[in-house]
């Protein structure tokens, strides 16, 4: 059964407070994530600054790129919900997400991407957007993943009750599994408007050549697929076809899968990080994701606010294009 907005903030240890004070909470607890605020102070989240104290903190608008089936604008950098989002009510992982998501929004992001194979994911994203009252401010993108038609649109269905909303924004076949069948169910969906847009996925280079012979047989309105610093195959064939092929492109995996963090984190900044806004590794690497023309958003995960907002930031100001990462080879040396 889904959790009702009272129920979650009990959850939480909120007590009886309302639903606005909730709000005010998830919203203070985002401004300090935002701010860079650690220690002691960020205890102190349950007491949120005012609105107008958040005004004054606000960053720059997050740029957008159009999908091509529609000319929707979509913000560049989403969120991904793979293991940050499996929490259980009342954890302090799950208590902290309600401030993942206003992080998110507060920077002008509207991408949440989930899926059935993400264990509680689908059911956390729906109870959070659901006790915000903030399902208009996201764009809900999940899979299918499974089996023959029948089980298809059970799973389907069953993606709706979770997300609590009549209708997702974008439905994926994940990882190319039984394509073929769900894509047609896919198409009967979007036709009777219950889904908004279709896509296909995939997360490992391995997978490339079948992904290419799959988007080059039908159309598909979006393709989801792994690229990185050091993960960079798509480049060669995927992404210049997807472009080709009027497709909007969802990058997962855009850290490598976190070892890639992993091993710059001890490493200065390049001096000339700062020439392009970023001040961490993870707004560079993202910068250079989105130095392809042809990606739309990238989805990195995290539970965390202050990784949010630190995510969120690389998708304001100048992305270079990818020139100039050819002059900087030494990057590449990770």
């Amino acid at each position: 059964m889904n959790a009702r907005p009272d129920q979650l903030i009990a959850s939480c240890g909120f007590g009886a407070i309302g639903r606005a004070q909730f709000l005010r909470f998830a919203a203070g607890a985002a401004t300090l994530a935002m701010t860079g605020v650690s220690g002691p102070l960020r205890a102190q989240v349950a007491a949120p600054l005012a609105p107008e104290s958040r005004t004054k903190l606000s960053t720059t608008p997050m740029l957008s790129r159009r999908i091509p089936a529609s000319g929707e604008a979509l913000p560049v950098i989403g969120l991904g919900t793979w293991q940050g989002f499996d929490a259980a009510p009342g954890s302090d992982e799950y208590c902290r997400l309600p401030a993942v998501l206003q992080a998110l929004f507060d920077a002008g992001g509207s991408v949440i991407d989930s899926s059935p194979m993400y264990g509680r994911a689908e059911a956390v994203t729906g109870e959070l957007l659901a006790a915000a009252g903030s399902r208009a401010k996201a764009f809900v993108a999940t899979k299918v993943w499974i089996r023959g038609r029948a089980e298809g649109l059970r799973q389907m269905n069953e993606s709706l009750r979770l997300l609590q909303t009549e209708r997702i924004d974008l439905m994926q076949i994940h990882n190319l599994v039984d394509w073929r069948t769900q894509l047609a169910t896919l198409r009967d969906w979007k036709a009777a408007g219950r889904i908004r847009y279709l896509g296909i996925t995939h997360y490992t280079a391995a997978a490339y050549g079948e992904l290419e012979a799959v988007i080059r047989a039908e159309r598909f309105d979006f393709v989801q697929l792994n690229y990185s610093l050091d993960e960079r195959d798509a480049e060669r064939r995927i992404l210049p076809l997807a472009a080709e092929r009027g497709m909007a492109v969802l990058i997962n995996r855009p850290f490598g899968g976190g070892g890639l963090l992993r091993r710059l984190r001890d490493r200065p900044l390049p001096p000339w990080a700062g020439a392009l806004g970023a001040t961490s590794w993870a707004q560079l690497l993202l910068k250079f994701v989105l130095s392809q023309p042809a990606v739309t958003c990238a989805i990195p995960g995290t539970s965390r606010p202050e990784h949010m907002a630190d995510n969120a930031r690389a998708g304001a100001g100048h992305v270079p294009d990818a020139a100039f990462w050819r002059r900087h080879a030494e990057l590449f040396s990770v």
